[in-house]
């Protein structure tokens, strides 16, 4: 079998031209497969440790999934809000230990503003409970000072005591700025790798003042309340977007849903966020399943195309195989070259590929961490991805075996013989 393998070997270099190409679509293939599952997996954590320690989320009544994606995700847009003293009501809650308002609609330059209160830097928290931490600077104090996200950070160049101005709405034209409010930034914080580093924080009071003179989404013409007389005014807040509630004991999880789903004056919806989450799972599973059927075709396609290569190639090689089976090879050494040759193409491919995920991880992950906030770390390949690579192995020792074939029922009569 050793020399056997090294005449594969030698053979394959002989043909290294057409053999390195296909090699080469089957790491392309390789690096697909594998890179749509790291994607997938990294996604999933991503939403997984977006938040943790919240017990419910609640908000106007409307689709379970919908509150989670804008409340948390920064995705879509809210249809209605909740009223501050229904959020008041289950702040003051026996069973309540703490809520953070959530109040959105605002943008700068592109990334949301949340209006919250400083207990938001207390209790929110990530991953594996791990809670907020200030790379730079305090939380705001004051009625127009901002925290701002790590990204927002690194992206648009503001470190603390920049000045910064906000846009009405998500779209963050310049047309809608609430240009007479400036922000100052106070703070920094570290990164999460959550949505909170695409963020801008300010106090629920600020996001009052910025719309003191603005009715129905535009501002009220001739009306302009400058920064300096905002605080003769009431600052509540009016309504929030949604609010996350820690409880006591978890235990009470289900019975204060219920309380809150059945509120009387006022119609809202509480929301588990591991529930949640599973249903989007569900929604977009399909399309995981989709991705990852197309990846296969593409390596299934790469292995075709070295058969029929190998296939191709084979009358070409009559002589050649004529020549082993009259130096004393058996039948079953020709098939087994021929299987071994393919083998050793995919298993070049299969390593290149590897090679060339590991390559887009080290230079491209920043890239996709900056443009899409997808933190994808260079690991070793999991155990899922591991049977995907043993699975395209299987495929193509099978697939190989048909070229064996074909070279095992060449005889050599027919390869001595020359063709008229």
């Amino acid at each position: 079998m050793p020399g056997l393998a090294k005449l594969a070997l030698l053979s394959a270099w002989n043909r290294r031209y057409s053999l390195g190409l296909t090699m080469l679509a089957i790491a392309l293939a390789v690096t697909l497969l594998l890179g749509i599952e790291r994607i997938r997996h990294e996604v999933r954590d991503g939403f997984a440790q977006s938040v943790s320690g919240t017990d419910l989320i609640v908000g106007a009544r409307s689709s379970p999934l919908q509150l989670v994606l804008y409340s948390v995700f920064r995705l879509g847009e809210a249809t209605h809000n909740m009223s501050w003293p229904s959020a008041q009501r289950i702040a003051a809650h026996p069973a309540v230990a703490w809520t953070i308002p959530i109040s959105l609609g605002d943008s700068h330059r592109g990334y949301p503003v949340v209006g919250t209160t400083p207990d938001y830097f207390v209790h929110f928290q990530h991953g594996d409970r791990q809670s907020l931490r200030l790379a730079s600077g305090r939380p705001f104090g004051d009625l127009f000072e901002t925290v701002i996200g790590a990204e927002v950070a690194a992206q648009l160049g503001y470190v603390q005591g920049d000045a910064i101005t906000l846009s009405h709405g998500l779209g963050g034209t310049r047309l809608m700025e609430h240009a007479g409010k400036p922000f100052t930034v106070v703070g920094v914080l570290a990164r999460t790798g959550t949505p909170v580093d695409r963020s801008v924080h300010i106090n629920l009071a600020s996001m009052e003042a910025i719309h003191l003179d603005w009715v129905g989404g535009a501002p009220l013409p001739g009306l302009e309340i400058s920064a300096d007389q905002v605080t003769r005014f009431d600052l509540e807040p009016k309504n929030i977007t949604a609010l996350l509630v820690g409880l006591e004991s978890r235990a009470a999880v289900f019975r204060i849903q219920r309380e809150i789903n059945r509120d009387e004056e006022e119609a809202l919806m509480a929301v588990l966020p591991g529930v949640a989450l599973a249903q989007l799972w569900q929604l977009v599973g399909v399309a995981e399943q989709a991705l990852l059927l197309i990846s296969a075709l593409v390596v299934v396609v790469s292995l075709v195309g070295l058969v029929a290569a190998m296939l191709t190639g084979l009358d070409q090689r009559r002589r050649e195989l004529a020549i082993l089976r009259s130096s004393g090879a058996r039948p079953r050494d020709v098939f087994a070259l021929l299987a071994l040759e393919g083998g050793l193409v995919t298993l070049s491919g299969v390593l290149l590929g590897l090679v060339l995920l590991t390559a887009l991880l080290v230079f491209g992950a920043p890239l996709v961490e900056s443009r899409l906030g997808l933190g994808l770390e260079l690991v070793a390949p999991g155990l899922r991805e591991l049977r995907l690579l043993g699975l395209v192995l299987l495929v193509s020792m099978l697939t190989c075996l048909l070229p064996g074939w074909r070279a095992y029922r060449i005889s050599l009569a027919d390869g001595l013989t020359p063709r008229v």
